[in-house]
């Protein structure tokens, strides 16, 4: 067994990283602001500003009023739904699979950089497990990343969504921009893209510090 502890610096850095990134990601579905509407004001939007996440689309209201709110009116947004747009339907699926897929690469990431810490393992089997865990950072940034982009874009475009009668909502906005989930997702995303690489960088820095070049 070979001590690598001290080359593991930087993918103990992006392993950081890459959990802060999963953890952004974990509370942008969450967050209702993806798309800010403006519409006009009314006795039932009483503030003329709608938010719409991937999951629910709610407005602060003080003629209607969800069950369990004070003064905020809200309805989910179903996946089957007719009216659910596809960058909606593929926030709810994509986003999902980005957490399960990032909580594996942060599991591998951790059983690796145990293994370089406590020398538990031949140089190649941690070669291997960090190798993993760069893929599968990679790979859930990447999920993550289109309905991201995909719902920005339809924030650019202005586009509309057809919701029914009980959302109480217009058929289209004055205009939209992109609110805080969308910001939120995207540095999770953008935390992890910029990280991936120092997983796979772990076998050059081995061969550089383990066994360097003579002459």
């Amino acid at each position: 067994m070979t001590y690598l502890a001290h080359t593991a610096h930087a993918q103990f850095a992006a392993l950081c990283l890459a959990l802060v990134g999963w953890t952004l990601t974990a509370m942008a579905p969450g967050l209702v602001q993806w798309r800010v509407w403006e519409v006009p004001g009314s006795k039932v939007v009483t503030s003329g500003v709608a938010w719409v996440g991937v999951w629910r689309a709610c407005f602060n209201s003080h003629a209607h009023v969800s069950e369990g709110l004070r003064s905020m009116f809200c309805r989910s947004i179903r996946l089957t739904e007719s009216f659910t747009p596809p960058e909606i339907a593929a926030g709810q699926v994509l986003m999902l699979l980005s957490l399960l897929v990032g909580l594996a690469g942060n599991a591998a990431g951790v059983y690796a950089m145990r293994m370089a810490y406590f020398g538990k393992a031949k140089v190649s089997a941690v070669c291997r497990g960090f190798i993993g865990t760069g893929a599968l950072v990679l790979l859930a940034a990447l999920l993550s990343s289109v309905p991201l982009i995909w719902n920005l874009n339809s924030v650019v475009a202005n586009r509309t969504i057809d919701f029914p009668e009980e959302f109480k909502l217009p058929k289209a906005p004055r205009a939209q921009r992109a609110g805080c989930g969308i910001g939120v997702g995207l540095v999770g995303s953008t935390l992890r893209l910029k990280r991936y690489k120092a997983f796979w960088e772990f076998w050059t820095s081995v061969e550089l510090k383990i066994f360097p070049r003579s002459g």
